[in-house]
């Protein structure tokens, strides 16, 4: 998979307006009404992490979901990363 340009994810990133392009990965923080809304949100994107077979850095403090996404083999941030933040994106809208 190919590393994008910048130019290339600020366009992908005008439809995914809750993720940013820093440190050469996309970035998103999303807060839940409470902790076990935001481990319900991140059981169901790690079945599409498993499925899309690519794998976020992620954390969560009781009701905070912070997600980093970028392609290690390729050394940024790929399609790959761009289908999975489309993805997480479905996943959490259904959950609010």
């Amino acid at each position: 998979m190919l590393k994008l340009t910048k130019q290339d994810i600020e366009k992908h990133l005008e439809k995914l307006p809750e993720w940013d392009y820093e440190d050469n990965a996309i970035h998103t923080e999303y807060e839940f009404n409470n902790f076990k809304d935001c481990f319900s949100a991140m059981s169901r994107i790690a079945f599409e992490c498993e499925a899309l077979n690519h794998h976020p850095d992620w954390s969560n403090t009781y009701n905070v979901l912070n997600i980093k996404l970028t392609t290690h083999d390729a050394g940024g941030v790929t399609l790959k990363d761009i289908k999975l933040a489309q993805a997480i994106e479905g996943i959490v809208e259904e959950e609010e």
